[in-house]
């Protein structure tokens, strides 16, 4: 019976175990401060905006997070989210999403289409149903249930683009044009609450029906409102291999700073994938409103709004 006392995770930092003698790795753009919202890419600025617009009026983290990441989902210049998405291989504009709150309660949706706010139908997942996800014709059928309207996704311009990879149909990941694939965004509310979202359109040019990590709780996107916040964005498959987002948090569980979880986290990655053709970057943060980001190629960048600013900052990156 005494097994059962030992950790879960007895090896899950290693580099981290004498955190008490040593000055912990601390991003430099990062300070305490609360409320928080920290999101990734360019498009998470105007995500950002929206969200601390609705925390600065004594608003919840969830709605916040809801709000801001719809900015990017109605965006159809924005060509790696929601409406104007690049579709698969076959034309079809497939979208993946979750959200979860504060109290641990979450909810998902994968390979949905024609509905151009997947996070919303997440929502409405995780608060009415005791389900966590719903994927294709049946989360399709629960958002038209619930009064989303269906319309068509691909744009003229993700269709013209779609015809000219037609061509050749051969698929190439392009580090940080490709991997813009995703806003993942998360929150702390003045009342100390955390929340988090994350969606996609997904890799374009995809297999029909493949589905990355930005829906799956635990890869795309973790909170803990004990701890901290963590969401990834690039290639999913490699994120779903180690459940990035799940293993930033319980880092920072024991004691890791943001920036060093994040850190550990992309080491999990390139010490057993071969990471050079592919891009992954991951965001923290914990319940002090400190930050961590971190990537594996220069490139990845993130919107970060705290005290009065909201700025783009560039992550530190693995391979030089």
């Amino acid at each position: 019976m005494g097994i059962l006392g030992i950790s879960l995770i007895p090896n899950c930092a290693p580099s981290l175990e004498k955190k008490e003698t040593r000055e912990k790795n601390i991003n430099p753009n990062s300070k305490e401060g609360l409320p928080i919202v920290i999101s990734t890419w360019f498009h998470g600025l105007e995500a950002n905006k929206v969200a601390m617009a609705i925390i600065q009026k004594d608003g919840k983290a969830i709605d916040a997070v809801e709000q801001g990441v719809m900015t990017a989902e109605a965006d159809p210049e924005n060509t790696s989210v929601g409406l104007g998405g690049l579709p698969d291989r076959d034309g079809n504009v497939t979208l993946d999403a979750c959200i979860m709150d504060e109290t641990g309660n979450c909810g998902s949706v994968s390979f949905l289409q024609n509905i151009k706010h997947p996070i919303s139908v997440a929502r409405k997942v995780m608060e009415d149903t005791p389900h966590v996800m719903l994927s294709g014709a049946g989360a399709l059928q629960f958002a038209l249930a619930h009064g989303f309207q269906e319309e068509n996704l691909l744009t003229e311009k993700s269709k013209i683009a779609w015809e000219k990879w037609k061509k050749e149909s051969k698929y190439q990941p392009i580090i940080n044009i490709e991997n813009h694939d995703t806003i993942g965004l998360l929150a702390i509310d003045k009342q100390g609450n955390i929340a988090g979202a994350c969606t996609t359109s997904g890799l374009a040019y995809k297999m029909h029906g493949r589905v990355g990590d930005s829906p799956i709780i635990g890869a795309g996107m973790f909170v803990d409102n004990e701890v901290g916040g963590a969401c990834a964005t690039g290639m999913g498959e490699a994120v779903l291999k180690t459940l990035g987002s799940f293993l930033v948090v319980e880092l920072m569980r024991q004691g890791a700073s943001p920036q060093e979880a994040c850190e550990e986290a992309v080491k999990r990655i390139t010490k057993k994938q071969n990471y050079k053709d592919f891009q992954i970057g991951y965001l923290a943060i914990n319940k002090k409103g400190e930050h961590g980001a971190y990537c594996i190629h220069k490139g990845f960048n993130y919107a970060l709004s705290q005290g009065e600013k909201n700025e783009m900052y560039d992550a530190n990156f693995y391979h030089q």
